[in-house]
């Protein structure tokens, strides 16, 4: 019987490649898909298969873009003398879902891919402050130190989120009030 159910067993092995999907829930799932809701599962595959065809880094922030820049670094009402420095795109989503930060991002993804340079070249373009939204933590410390000591010439105010976020715990779990507070009361570094 495991050779007749090798697509549905298949279809559960990539489902347990999902963050937080356990070997339960895959199953619960394809079940689900495979038995109720075929048309919902058709249309999840084709969304899939459209968000990683035309999705990619904006290539000035590094956030999610259809386009070249994304929506954020195009848009002219934003406040462009504030620079939020986050660790990945997915942080982008949670400020902008909330509406918290009206600024422009920069995302950090990881201090070996770190282009100075190019992180130098958005500061000079007018920034006046950049706000580092990491996650609390030794490492993050570090970063932020090395970061503002690479562009200590510039003419910016640097500030971290204040301690409203837990160590440890990454931005998207964190409580809108956290969040909203962290930013409000961030400090300068």
């Amino acid at each position: 019987m495991k050779r007749s159910l090798e697509k549905f067993n298949r279809l559960v092995d990539a489902l347990q490649q999902l963050p937080a999907i356990g070997q339960k829930s895959a199953t619960r799932l394809a079940y689900h898909m495979v038995m109720h809701d075929s048309f919902g599962a058709l249309k999840l595959a084709h969304a899939i298969e459209s968000a990683i065809t035309s999705l990619k880094k904006c290539r000035s922030c590094g956030g999610l873009s259809e386009d070249e820049l994304c929506s954020i670094c195009s848009d002219e009402h934003r406040n462009h003398q504030i620079l939020c420095i986050v660790e990945n795109a997915k942080d982008i989503l949670t400020f902008e879902e909330n509406a918290l930060f009206d600024g422009r991002y920069f995302v950090l993804d990881s201090i070996e891919e770190l282009d100075i340079t190019h992180l130098r070249g958005i500061i000079q373009s007018g920034i006046k402050e950049v706000i580092f939204a990491l996650t609390p933590s030794i490492a993050n410390q570090g970063v932020m130190l090395y970061i503002e000591d690479k562009l200590i010439d510039c003419d910016v105010r640097f500030s971290r989120i204040a301690q409203g976020v837990p160590t440890g715990v990454s931005l998207e779990n964190v409580d809108i009030l956290s969040l909203t507070k962290a930013l409000e009361d961030r400090v300068s570094i």
